[in-house]
C-alpha cells in the first residue's frame, strides 16, 4: 500500500492553465531507475532470461539481429533489422537462415563486430557449465548431433577435450568477409528471424571473455557502457564512445547517464515518486506498481501524466490434466461453469488486470489480424451454469466413470498457497458447484509449485499457470503449452485429436510467411480451445510510475516493461 500524506499540485494539474509548465526533453543528465531486485539476474547476454532485463540491455548495451521496435502498442512489436542488413535469408525449407551484418558496427573498444563475434556468443550457451540461466534454443534448434547422455556433442568455446568443434563449425558458419552469419537447423523454423531477437544471439568478443565473471562487466555493442555495477548498491552506464548513432537507426540513446538503484523497498519507490521526491523527481519504477496500489495512484490526480497502463505478453490459464480428464463434455462444463469474473475481481478491475482471454494467444502476436475464438457464444463472464449441466448430461452417458469423478468423487485444482490463490479456489469450487460439480483446492506452496505439477503421479485434474513468448510468434506459445514443447501439463498426448493437431503445428512452425503463418497459428489456437485443453485465465495488463522530470514512458508489449528507448529527462529536471 502507498502512503499518500502531502498534497502535491504540480505541472500536470495545471497544464491547461500555464504554459510556463510545458516539460520538453532535455539532452543528457541522469535518469534513474528503480527496482527491489539487489541486481538484474544477468547482464551478460547469453545469461540473459528476464523480461524487463533482456529490454533493459537490449536497449542501452547488445544488439542484436534483429530487434523489436521500441514503442507503445502495435507499434513496439514490428520486426527491424538491428546488427544485420535485414530480417535473415531462409532456405525454401526454412533449415537454413542467413544475415548480413552491418558495417561500420562495433564494440565499446572501438573494435569491429564481425561474423566470428556472434558465433562465439552463441558458442556460449553451449558452455552449461559456465554459461548458466540462459535460454537454450541454440543447443534445441541448431543441427549439431546428441551424445549418448542427451546433450550436444559440442560443449561451447571453454573445452578442448571430448568437444565436437566441428559439429558447431558445420552448423554456424561464417561467410570468407566475415560478414554473413548462416545457421543450419535441424528442423524448419519459420520464425528464426524472431528468435535471433534474444540476446543470446548477441555478439561476444572472443579476447574479452572473462566466462562466468562476464555477468558483471559484459563488452558493449549498444549506446552504452557498465561503469559501475555494485550488486545491492547500484548500476551505472555511461556513454559508449564507440556507438555511432549512423550505424543505429532504432537506439536513441536519450540520457546521458544511467542510473539504476537496487534494494529498494516498494513502498518506498512508489512513495519517491508519487510525491515527487529528490529521487523520485527523475526516476522510473523498474518494477510494475503493485497490484495493492493500482487503483489508489491510478487515482489521483497528482499522477495523471506519470503513469501508463498497458498490456504485457503474459497470459495466465488453467491447464486441464487430459490423462486424468479425457472427457470433452466434462472440460467443457468446467468452463461454461467458472465465474471468471470474480477470479479477475479479486486482484482488481479488468482495466488494470486485463481483460478475459478467449484463447491461448494475445492480439499483440497478431498484429496484422487478430480473430477471436468462436462457438463460445454461450460463455459468460459469471460463468453460464445451465450450459455446463447440459454438458454435464452428456457426459453421463459418453464418459460415466469422468463424470462419477466430477460430481460425486470430487476433482483436485493445482494451485499455490498464496492467499489469493486460496481464494480464488473458493470462487472455483462455489461456481462449479452450480452446475453439479465437486472441485477441492491442492495448495501447493509457491516454491514447490512446478517442481510438483510437473510430476505426472502429483499433478491433479487442474493445474493454474502463465506464461509468456520468449518471442512475438504463437510457436513460443502453443508449442510449449499444448504440444512437445517444454511446459506441457495438459498431458494432451493421447488425445485422438492430438496427432492431426501436431501435424498442424509443424506446418505453421516451417512457414517463412508471416501472414499466412498467422492463419495458420490463428487456426491452431481455435483447435485448442474446440478441445478445450486449457481454460484462458485474463490477457495480463501492467502498470509503471515515474517522476515529474521524466518523459516520453510507455509499455513495450513484448517485454511487458517501460519502452526504455524513448524515455528522457525534461527540460526542468
Amino acid at each position: 500500500m502507498v502512503s499518500f500524506n502531502k498534497l502535491v499540485v504540480g505541472c500536470a494539474v495545471l497544464a491547461l492553465a500555464l504554459t510556463g509548465c510545458t516539460q520538453k526533453p532535455a539532452s543528457g543528465g541522469t535518469l534513474t531507475f528503480l527496482t527491489e531486485d539487489a541486481q538484474f539476474a544477468h547482464l551478460d547476454p547469453q545469461r540473459n532470461y528476464v523480461a524487463t532485463d533482456m529490454a533493459f540491455a537490449a536497449t542501452y548495451l547488445h544488439r542484436t539481429l534483429t530487434m523489436y521496435v521500441p514503442g507503445s502498442g502495435v507499434a513496439g512489436t514490428e520486426l527491424a533489422a538491428d546488427l544485420a542488413t535485414d530480417l535473415g535469408t531462409p532456405s525454401a525449407d526454412a533449415k537454413t537462415w542467413s544475415f548480413t551484418l552491418r558495417e561500420g558496427i562495433a564494440f565499446e573498444d572501438g573494435s569491429a563486430i564481425t561474423c566470428a563475434d556472434v558465433k562465439y556468443g552463441v558458442s556460449r550457451s553451449f558452455a552449461t557449465d559456465v554459461i548458466t540461466g540462459g535460454p537454450d534454443y541454440a543447443l534445441r534448434w541448431l543441427d549439431i548431433p546428441l551424445s549418448l547422455d542427451g546433450g550436444s556433442v559440442y560443449k561451447g568455446p571453454y573445452k578442448t577435450a571430448n568437444n565436437d568443434t566441428a559439429a558447431f563449425d558445420k552448423a554456424v558458419e561464417c561467410s570468407s568477409d566475415d560478414r554473413t552469419i548462416t545457421f543450419h537447423l535441424n528442423r524448419p523454423v519459420g520464425d528464426f528471424n524472431h528468435m535471433v531477437t534474444m540476446l543470446a544471439f548477441s555478439p561476444v568478443p572472443a579476447e574479452l571473455d572473462t566466462q562466468a565473471d562476464y555477468d558483471q562487466h559484459p563488452i558493449s555493442s549498444g549506446p552504452y557502457v557498465v561503469s559501475e555495477n555494485e550488486p545491492g548498491v547500484q548500476l551505472v552506464l555511461d556513454r559508449n564512445p564507440n556507438w555511432d548513432s549512423s550505424h543505429d537507426s532504432i537506439r536513441r540513446a536519450l540520457p546521458g547517464q544511467i542510473v539504476v538503484k537496487y534494494g529498494n523497498t516498494y513502498q518506498d519507490m512508489e512513495d519517491a515518486i508519487v510525491e515527487d521526491s529528490e529521487l523520485g523527481k527523475t526516476a522510473v519504477m523498474l518494477d510494475p506498481v503493485a497490484a495493492a496500489s493500482t487503483g489508489i495512484i491510478f487515482n489521483l490526480q497528482r499522477t495523471a501524466a506519470r503513469r501508463v497502463s498497458g498490456e504485457d505478453p503474459f497470459i495466465s490459464f488453467t491447464a486441464f490434466n487430459v490423462a486424468k480428464l479425457s472427457c470433452l463434455p466434462i472440460r467443457q462444463a468446467i468452463f461454461y461453469a467458472l465465474d471468471r469474473q470474480a477470479l479477475t475481481a479479486l486482484t482488481g478491475t479488468p482495466e488494470f488486470v486485463g481483460d478475459l482471454a478467449d484463447g491461448l494467444l494475445k492480439p499483440s502476436l497478431f498484429p496484422d489480424s487478430y480473430a477471436k475464438i468462436t462457438g463460445y457464444e454461450d460463455a459468460k463472464p459469471g460463468g453460464n451454469p445451465a450450459k455446463a449441466r447440459e454438458l454435464l448430461n452428456q457426459a453421463k452417458s459418453v464418459c460415466p466413470a469422468v463424470y462419477k469423478r466430477a460430481t460425486v468423487d470430487g476433482l483436485t485444482f493445482d494451485t499455490t498457497n498464496l492467499p489469493i490463490h486460496q481464494a480464488g479456489v473458493a470462487i472455483w469450487s462455489a461456481s462449479l458447484a452450480k452446475a453439479g460439480i465437486k472441485l477441492r483446492g491442492n495448495l501447493i506452496p509457491k516454491e514447490q509449485y512446478y517442481g510438483t505439477v510437473f510430476d505426472t503421479k502429483l499433478q491433479g485434474d487442474l493445474s493454474r499457470a502463465g506464461w509468456a513468448p520468449d518471442w512475438l510468434s504463437p510457436s513460443t506459445v502453443i508449442t510449449d503449452i499444448a504440444a512437445d514443447g517444454n511446459f506441457n501439463l495438459v498431458r494432451n498426448q493421447d488425445d485422438p485429436a492430438y496427432k492431426k493437431f501436431l501435424v498442424q503445428v509443424r506446418e505453421a512452425e516451417a512457414d517463412t510467411d508471416a501472414t499466412s503463418r498467422s492463419s495458420k497459428w490463428r487456426a491452431i489456437n481455435q483447435s485448442v480451445m474446440d478441445n478445450m485443453w486449457v481454460l484462458p485465465g485474463v490477457f495480463s495488463k501492467t502498470q509503471y510510475i515515474w517522476g515529474s522530470g521524466v518523459t516520453g514512458v510507455s509499455v513495450w508489449t513484448p517485454y511487458g516493461c517501460v519502452n526504455f528507448n524513448d524515455i528522457n529527462l525534461t527540460s526542468n529536471a
